[in-house]
């Protein structure tokens, strides 16, 4: 597609320098007199009214952090950036009960935030981001959650430490390595002429319907992956596959690859154990659904690759 990269968390430009990651005198001195840190608390950043809203790097409750900051790269102008993980904050007198819903609406104020700032859900504010910004707090999200999950040595099972700028854990017992992973997923734009097949999970909102999506299992080709996926979920076949735009999702920590696949069948056999229901939608039914006048159908949310593929294929510009 031409305009792949236009898809939300797809592309904001960020310099990663990753050659600096391992010079910790470097950063360390950067971080010191930096006033680019992104604070995230329990997988939510904090975000201002038009952004990213970044402090220095005395803040007081970087005391709070759990290990090291996160060297990101650096920005447009060539200022140093930082993440840094203050999830030991304990908000008083908050609601905390919506955390970690398919659905947050919750925001909750640090001590001397910038001024309109709150640590917010990044679904939910996905689409006030800009291209960089959102790379930006993908990136966070998703390095820090694989911290979060990866305390101990997958290779001997001791405790293992931050290295390289946030980018690296290393075990001191057995000398490991290990680096942040991204699990690809196939996420489907299943057609058959004029129809798109959709399908919808048991844990998702009412009425909402979405794009089949599956992981890449080890020694499968993307290919083969949307047809096994498709199958096992719908009993669709699928033929012909085309590869269209990729997503980092950060939640947690996948690589959304969107592709095309020609169904070469329509006869519909759910799986109940992998979605609650599946059906073929015309062209025709979608422009209603995106309208918001379907009768029982709500589309994919807005920032998903799947809302915006299915938007690509509705306005026939998947080229």
């Amino acid at each position: 597609m031409r305009h792949a990269e236009t898809v939300t968390f797809g592309g904001g430009g960020l310099e990663r320098r990753a050659e600096l990651r391992r010079n910790a005198e470097v950063l360390s001195k950067a971080f010191q007199q930096t006033n680019n840190v992104l604070l995230i608390w329990r997988g939510k950043p904090l975000l201002g009214p038009e952004g990213v809203a970044w402090v220095s790097g005395e803040h007081p409750l970087l005391a709070l952090q759990s290990e090291a900051p996160v060297f990101l790269g650096q920005g447009a102008d060539g200022e140093m950036l930082f993440a840094a993980d203050v999830s030991g904050w304990e908000p008083e007198d908050a609601d905390l009960s919506t955390l970690n819903q398919f659905v947050d609406p919750s925001e909750q104020v640090p001590p001397n935030a910038p001024e309109g700032a709150a640590f917010c859900e990044l679904r939910g504010a996905m689409l006030r981001l800009s291209p960089l910004d959102a790379e930006i707090t993908a990136t966070t999200r998703a390095v820090f959650t694989w911290h979060a999950s990866h305390q101990f040595c997958a290779k001997c099972g001791h405790a293992s430490v931050m290295a390289s700028g946030g980018w690296q854990r290393n075990c001191d017992p057995c000398k490991a390595h290990h680096f942040p992973r991204t699990d690809p997923v196939v996420i489907m734009l299943i057609t058959r002429g004029n129809l798109v097949l959709l399908g919808r999970s048991p844990h998702w909102p009412e009425r909402m319907y979405s794009l089949l999506a599956g992981f890449v299992e080890p020694g499968e080709t993307l290919e083969a992956a949307v047809r096994r996926e498709v199958f096992e979920e719908s009993g669709v076949r699928v033929g012909e596959v085309e590869y269209l735009a990729s997503q980092p999702w950060p939640f947690p920590a996948s690589l959304m690859f969107g592709v095309h696949g020609k169904a070469t069948s329509t006869d519909i056999t759910i799986d109940p154990l992998e979605i609650e229901a599946a059906r073929w939608v015309t062209r025709e039914e979608l422009a209603e659904v995106f309208a918001g006048r379907h009768a029982d159908i709500d589309p994919a949310r807005k920032g998903a690759i799947a809302h915006f593929l299915l938007e690509n294929w509705l306005a026939d510009t998947l080229d």
